[in-house]
């Protein structure tokens, strides 16, 4: 266990640090005016996430080990968004339609409604 969450923690912080340098990159080619390097970064870890689930449950390329480094370390690193769409597209791929839509719609309007009340409650804390 001490291995792998060394191997999780390693892999993520180099996601973190990929996401680091995308957003530099997008800020620089693309302009400030759009989140494109988070964009960006979501979409590529969407695909990338879904691609080695899908390589692991299928081969024997990607061990658990590897599979789990890659997802939860350098995915979750880059970014929770591709986890949250993995569980969603998973869910609807097996027919559990209700369940993709309470995913999806609590995660939306869920985490939208805590950003909200996230700047509420630092606004009242700590003023404007």
């Amino acid at each position: 266990m001490p291995r792998l969450l060394l191997l999780v923690g390693f892999a993520g912080a180099l996601g973190t640090v990929t996401r680091y340098l995308v957003g530099l990159w997008a800020a620089r080619a693309l302009g400030t005016g759009f989140p494109f390097g988070v964009l960006i970064v979501n979409i590529v870890g969407c695909f990338l996430i879904a691609a080695i689930t899908q390589v692991a449950s299928s081969t024997m390329l990607v061990s658990p080990t590897l599979k789990v480094a890659l997802t939860t370390g350098f995915m979750g690193g880059l970014t929770t968004y591709s986890s949250f769409n993995l569980d969603t597209t998973q869910f609807l791929e097996s027919r559990s339609w209700y369940t993709a839509t309470v995913n999806f719609s609590a995660t939306t309007v869920g985490c939208f409604a805590a950003g909200l009340l996230g700047f509420a409650a630092a606004r009242r804390m700590f003023g404007h």
